[in-house]
């Protein structure tokens, strides 16, 4: 809350210090750390501004008012004091500010006065040899967009989902990029889905494989089953890919469908694609997560089958042991009138009578497949 008090108070000097003569921004960053600014430029009929040097934000949005175009800054990670300044700048509205500090948002699309304000969750799926128990399956991160009508701002969190081989596209492209900063949206939104696009089917690798496992033929063509951790992880990774996924829809499907005044009415059909894209991925994952429910429930079921069946195994020879038993418990009474005992074939004939019926049960029940 101090952060929204600083910027309604238009940043106060003591924090940040804009210096109009030089377009230097005095923050609170150790000066032995890299900036927070990964590149600032001005784009004008579709092509880059070149500068013999690096434009700070404050000189880059003087070369638009000036001469116009528009200027896209991409920043990984600022400090509360390094966006400060950009956001006094650009007349960001201090909610806004606050989200894209601080992070772990929620995708979601916002207007305040003349910006958008949308939040991508970016989703990168982790290589790994095998699955197990306490697999990464997924690594999440964000990219806040600031649209207005003469910049573009990226704050993005997150070791992933760099966004400057999309930057060099689209600087290929100049008759998209002269469309201005509701282009630059739509690449971003594009990108992301794309990203969701090829996670997805990552993902359905992993489920296939376990699905396999779980179905697969064990020993005497039983399925042999898995570990319930297995499914269980994959599910909770899933799970973070759904809450990046589905929210985002309903964002989607406002910049397809709703006229905005900083979209371009040319860009805004290009959305449709993204948010098309974008419920195919959602549909996806909705079944990843009903195929795994189903996968953890088949797979306690097996555990639950083959515990009855060594239940069963035990049971049988346990009924196997009681014949013998119950022939040595009878003779160990040491009853004195006890004819057999002393008759020549008497222990021969309680040994052939011992055996016989222990395998008559063997084969009863074998061939009621309880062995």
């Amino acid at each position: 809350m101090s952060m929204i008090r600083d910027l309604r108070a238009v940043v106060r000097p003591s924090r940040v210090s804009l210096r109009k003569d030089t377009g230097a921004y005095d923050t609170t960053r150790d000066p032995a750390t890299p900036s927070a600014v990964v590149d600032c430029a001005v784009y004008r009929n579709g092509a880059r501004v070149e500068s013999s040097k690096p434009l700070t934000p404050h000189e880059a949005m003087r070369q638009v008012r000036r001469d116009g175009g528009f200027v896209w800054i991409g920043l990984h990670e600022p400090t509360e004091a390094e966006f400060s300044g950009i956001a006094g700048e650009f007349g960001l509205h201090p909610l806004a500010v606050e989200d894209a500090v601080q992070a772990h948002q929620r995708p979601k699309l916002e207007r305040y006065d003349d910006s958008l304000f949308t939040v991508f969750k970016t989703i990168h799926y982790v290589e790994h040899d095998e699955l197990t128990a306490n697999s990464e399956i997924v690594e999440a991160g964000e990219v806040m967009c600031f649209t207005g009508r003469d910049f573009f701002i990226t704050v993005r969190h997150g070791g992933q989902g760099s966004l400057r081989a999309l930057r060099h596209r689209l600087q290929d492209d100049p008759e998209l990029l002269a469309k201005g900063p509701s282009a630059v949206l739509h690449a971003i939104a594009d990108h992301v889905v794309d990203g969701y696009v090829a996670v997805a089917d990552a993902v359905q690798d992993d489920i296939d494989e376990v699905e396999t496992e779980v179905f697969s033929p064990g020993r005497k063509g039983t399925p042999r089953g898995t570990d319930a951790g297995r499914i269980y992880q994959l599910k909770r990774e899933v799970l973070e890919f759904k809450r990046a996924v589905s929210p985002l829809l309903r964002p989607m499907q406002l910049l397809s469908e709703r006229p905005m005044r900083l979209i371009d009415p040319d860009i805004q059909k290009y959305f449709r694609d993204v948010a098309d894209h974008l419920a195919r991925v959602q549909e996806q994952v909705i079944g990843f997560d009903e195929l795994l429910n189903s996968i953890l429930q088949a797979n306690l079921a097996q555990a639950s089958v083959a515990q009855n069946e060594d239940m069963r195994k035990i049971t049988s020879w346990a009924a196997i042991i009681a014949v013998p038993t119950m022939v040595c418990g009878v003779y160990g009474m040491n009853f004195k009138h006890m004819p057999e005992l002393g008759w020549k074939y008497g222990y021969p004939m309680v040994m052939t009578i011992t055996v016989a019926l222990c395998l008559g049960i063997h084969r009863t029940l074998k061939r009621n497949g309880w062995l």
